[in-house]
């Protein structure tokens, strides 16, 4: 392989990891069209209660979301073989879910199996499977005396995240 093509390997990697944490944040923050950037619009995902388009996947997943103060999810290894206009990722996932009125907070870790194609030079998601391995519940009931004098973000548009520029805050004392 000659240096313009490992740039260019370089360059694919970026993209591909790029719209695994477009797709996260979305998760994250509720935001529903980021989700769906990550997708091409055949792409499936094997979620494993649904299997169906980013929109059957949205349909499902929604509802659920309800009860979840707040969520965070973490890619961490990754593997990537790159053919061509495809590529075949495996990517290890850590998600959390804090629950609303509760002292619960539920952890769920596995892989993400996706094949990426480029089309029209972008790299989205054309097939999914997700893989959950393991999964459990923590206590989180002193969370409301940890943070109650820290800022907070939340699982909508008005996250801090979307300001721009992003306005300072205030300081909240010494806890």
């Amino acid at each position: 392989m000659d240096r313009e093509d490992k740039i260019q390997e370089l360059i694919d990697r970026r993209e591909i990891l790029d719209c695994l944490l477009r797709y996260t944040r979305g998760v994250d923050r509720m935001d529903l069209d980021l989700v769906r950037s990550a997708f091409h619009p055949h792409g499936l995902d094997c979620h494993g209660p649904v299997t169906g388009s980013a929109e059957d996947f949205l349909a499902w997943w929604t509802p659920l979301q309800d009860d979840r103060e707040a969520t965070q999810h973490f890619i961490t290894n990754q593997t990537v073989e790159i053919d061509g206009d495809r590529a075949h990722t495996e990517t290890y996932y850590l998600a959390v879910m804090k629950y609303k009125d509760s002292d619960r907070t539920q952890l769920v870790a596995g892989r993400y199996a996706d094949e990426f194609e480029r089309f029209d030079g972008e790299w989205k998601i054309a097939v999914r499977v997700v893989l959950p391995e393991w999964g459990g519940s923590i206590d989180s009931s002193e969370m409301a005396t940890i943070f109650d004098r820290k800022h907070r973000g939340s699982r909508d548009k008005s996250d801090p995240t979307y300001e721009r520029p992003l306005r300072p805050r205030p300081s909240l004392g010494r806890p």
